[in-house]
């Protein structure tokens, strides 16, 4: 576990689920800002792969942040133009949280 705030020296934008009523009986999701937030982010493994005709890679993410918010899998998060959707997240106490996120790429 980290505990030097120091290595946390990335901007991450986190994002929660943002829903509207399409007009057809069913829901239209975006995704709104709620903060900016300093990290470690750590690429932990890269899988190269194709299902159902979709190619593409997915990215592992560490993320290790400090505890401002409940943070759950609905948000997701964003460095620069890359989005990380949150998987698990764990409190294991001293403030911060751990993240596992990952990242779809074409």
């Amino acid at each position: 576990m980290m505990r030097d705030p120091g290595r946390l020296n990335r901007r991450l934008v986190l994002e929660a689920p943002a829903e509207t009523d399409d007009g057809a009986g069913g829901v239209v999701r975006t995704f709104a800002e709620v903060a900016t937030l300093w990290a470690a982010v750590t690429p932990v493994s890269a899988t190269h792969g194709s299902e159902a005709d979709a190619h593409g890679a997915t990215v592992a993410w560490r993320i290790v942040m400090r505890a401002p918010r409940e943070i759950t899998t609905r948000h997701r998060l964003r460095l620069g133009a890359r989005i990380l959707r949150v998987l698990a997240v764990r409190d294991p106490g001293f403030g911060f949280l751990e993240i596992d996120a990952e990242e779809w790429t074409d």
